[in-house]
């Protein structure tokens, strides 16, 4: 078996490249970076720019499905350029990939995008299934319809079509819990806003084991890939401090001063999903960190 994923360099895309290669399935990898292309076995490097409509026919080759993970991150500040680019950068891509695949013979049979669950209207009380159709007013929502437009084009070419809304991603490396933890370790941690807003979070291992499962068992439709305990952004930080054994003395933060320090970046920490895990559960799926305290004490120790 052989997959073609777009941001295999990435945090996610890495440890799924990882598990392919456990599983003996042979990668090939769209990169903007001429420098980042290799040739080795079961993991080769293929050039494109969206912006200029060029990309490598060969990556296509022996493929059966496309993990596309490719996007601009969302945690640098939300200029207007910046916004235009965080929304061409998985859409222009996207578009790229049909464009080509459409002139071409291949053997392509289901096309897999990363999507948000930051579609979902922010709640304090609503619990989010796959089939909600309510969908927010913020930047990030659009940016989901967007996104999940540009994937579901692939049924035109025959596809199976999977989109995996992703809650908060933790990880050792990179991502929500580095920030997190930086004004805890540094004796200056607390609860932003009010503390309640819910953070639907996911750790890195199992959101790489989901996209396998998507893969090997050509899953079709909307999963929600968080965890099946989601926590306040409070619960969230006192786990943390007991976890670094910090003591949190500070009052919230209040969302005003978010605003005014984040702009419109502040709905990140601000607002919040409840969303449901079962859909992923029903189809078999065996989450490794099941709940906030397993998971920080593997990311933390």
């Amino acid at each position: 078996m052989k997959i073609l994923i777009t941001g295999a360099t990435g945090l996610i895309g890495s440890k799924i490249v990882d598990l392919c290669m456990e599983e003996n399935i042979s990668v090939n990898y769209l990169t903007t970076s001429k420098g980042k292309i290799e040739d080795k076995p079961n993991y080769k490097g293929f050039y494109w720019n969206a912006k200029n409509g060029e990309i490598d026919v060969k990556a296509f080759e022996g493929v059966s499905a496309i993990v596309h993970l490719a996007g601009a991150t969302i945690s640098k500040r939300w200029t207007n350029s910046y916004k235009k680019k965080i929304l061409e950068s998985r859409v222009q891509t996207a578009n790229l990939i049909y464009d080509t695949l459409k002139d071409i013979d291949h053997t392509i049979v289901q096309f897999i995008s990363a999507s948000g669950i930051s579609i979902y209207p922010n709640s304090k009380t609503k619990l989010y299934y796959e089939e909600s159709a309510e969908v927010d007013d913020t930047f990030l929502a659009e940016v989901v319809v967007a996104w999940e437009a540009a994937a579901d084009q692939f049924r035109a070419l025959s596809m199976e079509v999977c989109k995996i809304r992703t809650g908060v991603v933790l990880s050792k490396k990179d991502g929500a819990l580095e920030k997190l933890i930086q004004p805890v370790k540094a004796g200056f941690g607390a609860a932003l806003g009010s503390g309640k807003q819910w953070l639907s979070w996911i750790h890195v291992d199992d959101l790489a084991c989901i996209y396998m499962e998507a893969i090997l068992k050509e899953w079709e439709g909307i999963y929600n890939a968080v965890a099946p305990n989601p926590v306040t952004n409070q619960k969230m930080t006192q786990k943390i401090a007991e976890k670094l054994e910090k003591t949190l003395w500070l009052p919230d933060v209040p969302g005003f001063f978010l605003k005014l320090i984040l702009g419109e970046m502040a709905v990140l920490v601000l607002e919040g999903q409840l969303v449901s895990s079962s859909k992923i559960e029903k189809n078999g799926f065996r989450y490794k960190y099941h709940n906030i305290e397993n998971a920080l004490q593997d990311l933390l120790k």
